[in-house]
């Protein structure tokens, strides 16, 4: 079985048509339907956004096509377009804007929602993408978002997510050096701090907890 054929595989079981493959993914129209090998990159872009989908697995067929601890995540039986209170959306970073603002196409139309009893409080979850944040969040984590108004007080050394003109950052945040700034902090040692102008900043949430699958 091809790499394509088990992505149809997959989505068949989670009940998910192609066009939606796309919009999450990004993906152009009719890469399952490519008939060539599909390289690393895409894949790892797949189990991004896919986070119970066996990396293993998609690339050579072997284990099992989910990952052993995706029960962490309860998923509803069948989840459907109109507005429903039960579970925390799982948002796709492309749609990180949306599930800031409560967009309701985005969190109800577009989103998986998940049950996390620890996680009640939260109004979204993300999947971090990149090293950035190691060893806090590795690529492929799902985080635990609760929205604060932009106005907030930062609680200095605390991880946010947070909507800025460069995009969306999963950082920790300390006190800039300039009045009007937040110094951008990763992890990751490679990775070095800069300064935020807050009118950069639109959107702000607060990371409650992680979910870490194997």
């Amino acid at each position: 079985m091809k790499i394509n054929e088990r992505i149809l595989q997959y989505l068949e079981l989670k009940d998910i048509s192609k066009y939606r493959f796309y919009q999450i993914t990004g993906l152009s129209n009719g890469f399952l339907d490519k008939k060539g090998n599909i390289g690393s990159d895409k894949c790892e872009i797949i189990c991004s956004h896919f986070i119970d989908l066996s990396a293993e697995w998609l690339l050579t067929g072997n284990g099992k096509m989910l990952k052993e601890n995706s029960l962490l995540l309860e998923p509803e039986k069948k989840y459907h377009a109109k507005k429903s209170d039960k579970g925390i959306p799982l948002i796709p970073i492309t749609a990180m804007a949306g599930a800031f603002t409560g967009d309701l196409q985005i969190l109800d139309q577009e989103c998986d929602r998940y049950v996390v009893p620890i996680f009640k409080g939260a109004d979204f979850l993300i999947p971090v993408k990149g090293s950035s944040m190691y060893p806090k969040y590795s690529s492929g984590d799902i985080v635990a978002c609760k929205r604060i108004p932009i106005d907030t007080f930062f609680q200095w050394n605390k991880v946010y997510v947070l909507d800025t003109d460069q995009g969306p950052l999963i950082k920790r945040v300390n006190q800039g050096k300039a009045e009007n700034s937040i110094l951008i902090v990763s992890d990751n040692d490679k990775y070095p701090p800069f300064e935020l102008n807050r009118t950069q900043i639109h959107n702000i949430a607060l990371v409650l907890g992680v979910i870490r699958l194997e």
